[in-house]
């Protein structure tokens, strides 16, 4: 059974910084690229940022370039989000995500992810 479970959410303050971790379980880790995907009260999913299966590649968002960072430890099976220079739009459910295929490609459309955890609440207050 696949299970994504992300942590490190909180309240903080504009300027502020957070680190988000995602377990990962049930499925070859390594195998697959990851994604983190965001939802602000009220707005649709948001594609945040991707990192390929060895953690050498990423993409961000242009909103979050040069604040945020991806990365991924796979002998712990688990991707996390550095997040630096927090702003108040930035509050959002961030949530952990791939798709079931080892392609080895970006998809960035959060529709046709299969892997989802419950995500972690981000505010950031002004």
């Amino acid at each position: 059974q696949v299970q994504l479970v992300e942590s490190g959410g909180g309240l903080v303050q504009s300027g502020g910084s957070l680190r988000l971790s995602c377990a990962a379980s049930g499925f070859t880790f390594r195998n697959h690229w990851m994604y983190w995907v965001r939802q602000a009260p009220g707005k649709g999913r948001e594609w945040v940022s991707g990192i390929n299966r060895g953690g050498r590649s990423t993409w961000y968002t242009d909103s979050v370039k040069g604040r945020f960072t991806i990365s991924r430890d796979n002998a712990k099976n688990t991707l996390y989000l550095q997040m630096n220079y927090l702003k108040p739009e930035d509050t959002a459910l961030y949530y952990c995500a791939s798709d079931d295929s080892t392609t080895d490609w970006l998809n960035k459309n959060p529709s046709t992810y299969d892997y989802w955890g419950r995500g972690t609440q981000v505010t950031v207050s002004r």
